[in-house]
């Protein structure tokens, strides 16, 4: 039988702990009972408005003092408001005072040679009510239901967390799912501590030779200045170049600290890190929003979003394509890495030991330089042999149909009605073989159109239909002579029934289909981002045209992340010829982009020229199946002189209602189409009479003359 003095003892233990809280929604309900604004109560805690809403739904809890002093207010209101108007004479039963107790994750990491050791998770706020969750998996809050697949918790029990938080000026990091985590780091050195010793947070790698994706925190601006960092970085350079000095307070804490910055140093995108031990990685990835870390064109509304939001936009796309590691084009590289990693690990015959080796079908570690013809002027390899035998001329369409080809019949049509084919880069990569290895030269080559590479030959005396553009050339003139064409092009000069007699080629003798797994996982995340805006494959082209009007307006936040999967598309695509940066750049020098095995203008080249031709065969057979000719294509938008507003009045489609296989098609896949936009013939007209490109303007009406016509 217990002593009184244990039980004293027992009782004292009791009493020195925290000061517990009421639910979330009964702090809300006993203000309101009192007629104290939320802005109110904020001053007499000494806090912010924001911070009291974070009180009273869940994301946050106050610490000693102001824990106390809200316990204590919180009693008072309790006493004078009960709830359901029943007597507040005794006390209610603690377990309906308390939030249920924070849960920690202390399982094992999965097995495999980069796993990490076990990984205490911090406490996470409580749900204010809810069912029982499962065993092992962390109470969180949100003020927004998780929706549907667009936020799904992390699978991988060494992330708890998810991929990433954004931390807010009052010390919450809000992750995925409505999960906020109590973050107490006052400096960036600990907050890297803390994110790697207690957060939670990673992604797992998306190949099995692949490295997991280090974690990512973004801070507000607040959050910024918390932490020593200038709310804004200034300054006269590019802005991708901008960087805290290095005798800035921060950049000599993460010294002192034995954390090291990548060559990049302190900029929007910074990583810090210390050298790895055996298979585990030390690294956190920084964002700073008031930094420009979400340029608007790629991220939509994001940088103003509230700090749960952008959570949930960077968590989403972080789950469906690549935890962010800066800009979309960046991600859009990263990406193909993690698809296919360089290396694997193999055993060495002669030790027996593991080792690592080369990875088939990737591009390997080493940086290969180009053909001459495949590079830049300013490359080394053109400016160190002295090439002047041409270059590569892969490009998107920009081309506006002379006015002197109109007929009569089509000036009458009312109507210029734009269409945008989905992710046109995309569907390209698709099922699309490119070199692995270095080039080789061969002189009067015969032409094969399997072997990925640049040919040059004449193609000038191929003469087609004026109302169309040429498929061998961006701006759809005639070619004038011999040129460097990528396979595709001269394929599909073979494929219209000419001959083609190539002068000479670099071609490259390993092949593959590098960019698949890049390509299905992108274009997964694209149909189901569009999916959970209401953008459905079953939809019929009625409805399919009526649900993208309003696709944007269904749910800002995934419609951001859409914008964000289409801009690293071709943002990837465009990463591979990285051209050099800075006025101080002298041809013939390296720049850093040249060190990356992804810098391959060869692969850009390949994707764009299969994008052109497949555009271009929809305009011939759109021709044969109408009689409709464009009026200007510009990348992957082309316009059309219609007789009314709608694509659904021009498309062709069978007797039975389905579209003709071959031409223009409506639907939510890449390749296919969807209503860029629609204004009067006439005006498409007037542009193209100034050399104006009416599919540049068609989606806002407005031309401006400056645009680089």
């Amino acid at each position: 039988m217990a002593s009184q003095e244990d039980l004293f003892a027992s009782v004292d233990a009791l009493l020195e702990e925290e000061p517990q809280l009421p639910p979330p929604a009964e702090r809300a309900r006993l203000r309101e009972a009192a007629g104290i604004t939320q802005a109110r109560l904020a001053t007499a805690l000494k806090t912010s408005t924001q911070t009291v809403k974070n009180y009273e739904n869940g994301r946050s809890e106050p610490k000693s003092p102001r824990l106390e002093a809200y316990q204590r207010l919180l009693r008072g209101w309790a006493a004078k408001y009960p709830a359901h108007g029943t007597p507040a004479a005794t006390p209610a039963p603690a377990a309906t005072l308390q939030p249920e107790a924070p849960t920690t994750f202390t399982g094992p990491a999965t097995p495999g040679p980069a796993a990490a050791p076990p990984v205490e998770a911090p406490a996470v706020q409580a749900a204010p009510e809810g069912p029982a969750r499962p065993a092992g998996r962390p109470a969180t809050s949100s003020r927004r239901p998780a929706a549907g697949k667009a936020a799904r918790p992390a699978a991988d029990p060494r992330f708890p967390h998810g991929p990433l938080a954004v931390l807010d000026g009052d010390g919450s990091a809000y992750g995925v799912e409505g999960i906020v985590l109590d973050c107490p780091a006052t400096t960036i050195p600990q907050l890297v501590e803390w994110t790697l010793s207690e957060a939670g947070l990673g992604a797992a790698r998306l190949h099995r030779n692949g490295k997991d994706s280090d974690p990512l925190i973004v801070l507000t601006a607040a959050a910024a200045v918390k932490l020593g960092l200038p709310e804004r970085l200034e300054g006269h350079e590019q802005r991708r170049s901008l960087r805290l000095p290095d005798d800035h307070p921060v950049v000599k804490q993460v010294a002192k600290a034995k954390w090291q910055l990548t060559q990049r140093g302190f900029g929007p995108w910074a990583r810090i890190y210390r050298k790895a031990t055996g298979n585990q990685r030390q690294c956190v990835q920084l964002a700073i929003l008031s930094w420009d870390v979400l340029d608007e064109r790629s991220w939509p509304g994001v940088a103003d979003m509230e700090p749960a939001d952008v959570a949930r936009v960077l968590g989403v796309y972080a789950q469906r394509v690549i935890t962010p590691r800066g800009s979309t084009a960046v991600s859009g590289l990263e990406l193909m890495t993690a698809l296919r990693p360089p290396t694997k690990a193999v055993r060495d015959e002669a030790t027996g030991n593991w080792v690592s080796g080369y990875n088939p079908g990737s591009l390997g570690t080493e940086p290969m330089d180009p053909a001459p013809p495949e590079a830049t002027s300013e490359h080394p390899v053109v400016v160190n042999s002295g090439w002047t035998g041409g270059f590569l001329n892969e490009e998107a369409y920009q081309w506006v149909r002379s006015v002197d080809t109109l007929t009569d019949e089509e000036c009458t049509l009312p109507w210029a009605v734009g269409l945008d084919l989905n992710t046109a880069f995309l569907a390209a990569a698709a099922r699309l073989t490119v070199g692995l290895s270095a080039p080789d030269h061969f002189h009067g080559p015969q032409f094969n159109p399997k072997i990925p590479g640049s040919w040059l030959v004449d193609l000038s005396h191929i003469e087609l239909d004026p109302r169309l553009p040429s498929p061998f050339t961006p701006d759809g003139t005639r070619p004038e002579g011999p040129a460097w064409y990528q396979t595709h092009t001269v394929a599909y000069a073979q494929e219209l029934g000419y001959d083609v007699h190539p002068i000479a080629a670099y071609l490259r003798r390993e092949t593959g289909a590098y960019l698949d797994p890049w390509h299905d996982r992108l274009k997964t995340a694209y149909v189901d981002t569009l999916a959970d805006l209401g953008v459905t494959r079953d939809l019929d082209d009625h409805a399919f045209l009526t649900a993208m009007e309003q696709h944007k307006q269904t749910d800002p936040a995934l419609a951001a992340v859409l914008a964000a999967i289409k801009a690293t598309v071709k943002g990837g695509v465009g990463k591979l010829r990285e051209r050099p940066q800075g006025k101080s750049y002298k041809a013939g020098e390296r720049w850093p982009a040249l060190e990356r095995p992804t810098w391959r203008p060869d692969i850009r080249a390949a994707v764009i020229s299969k994008a052109r031709v497949n555009m271009h065969r929809k305009l011939r057979n759109m021709a044969a199946m109408t009689g409709l000719y464009p009026l200007a294509v510009l990348s992957d938008c082309v316009v059309y002189p219609s007789p009314g507003e709608s694509p659904l009045d021009f498309l062709p489609y069978a007797t039975s209602g389905k579209p003709q296989p071959g031409g223009f098609r409506l639907g939510p896949t890449p390749g296919l189409a969807k209503l860029e936009g629609v204004q009067t013939m006439l005006w498409a007209v007037g542009l193209m009479e100034q050399g104006l490109n009416p599919a540049r303007h068609i989606k806002g009406g407005d031309a401006v003359l400056d645009e680089g016509e």
